[in-house]
């Protein structure tokens, strides 16, 4: 994780910099905002503001919802109804959290979203696109790329995002991201 949050993450970071040099507007906006007004940056930025935005947003968030192994706490009661409101219950959502992160072919994302509507929805997207890009507020992100896992995991994918799912997802930090994006 050390390598994956110092060399990968701090490249999109600098990428995402220059490639907003001498777009001063752009530039200070939050990267969220920024992916949120995709559509603003010109033609010619835009794929490297996906790739070096999305790289830096999507992580920022993987980074805020990681926790150590079995401290993560749990889903807080309203957005464990909401889980089993939509999905029809909590193994459900995790079945789909599972195949949108499994079946992700190359790299990518799994998500669970507040949606424009308020409602939760789980999908993944490839590369470094954001769900911010689609008007909904990625509330738990993981990431899919073979640079996340394949250290310790190697080609065993599943695992990976069993292991997410049942041990390192800080909880706390999710249900403060939910209560947020309901308000």
């Amino acid at each position: 994780m050390e390598i994956h949050h110092s060399k990968h993450h701090q490249g999109y970071v600098n990428n995402l910099n220059a490639a907003l040099e001498g777009l001063d507007d752009l530039a200070e906006l939050s990267v969220e905002d920024l992916l949120r007004q995709i559509g603003s940056v010109p033609a010619d930025k835009r794929q490297a503001v996906i790739n070096n935005g999305g790289g830096h947003a999507n992580h920022s968030l993987f980074w805020e919802i990681l926790a150590p192994s079995g401290t993560g706490g749990e889903p807080s009661d309203k957005l464990l109804n909401d889980i089993v409101s939509t999905f029809g219950s909590a193994d459900a959502a995790r079945e789909l959290f599972s195949t949108a992160a499994g079946t992700r072919f190359g790299s990518g994302w799994a998500w669970l979203v507040v949606d424009g509507s308020g409602g939760l929805q789980i999908y993944s997207t490839a590369n470094q696109n954001s769900p911010l890009m689609e008007g909904d507020t990625p509330i738990i992100g993981l990431d899919v790329w073979e640079h996340a896992y394949y250290l310790k995991y190697q080609n065993l994918r599943p695992s990976y995002v069993s292991d997410f799912i049942d041990g390192f997802i800080n909880w706390k930090t999710v249900n403060e991201l939910y209560a947020s994006a309901k308000s």
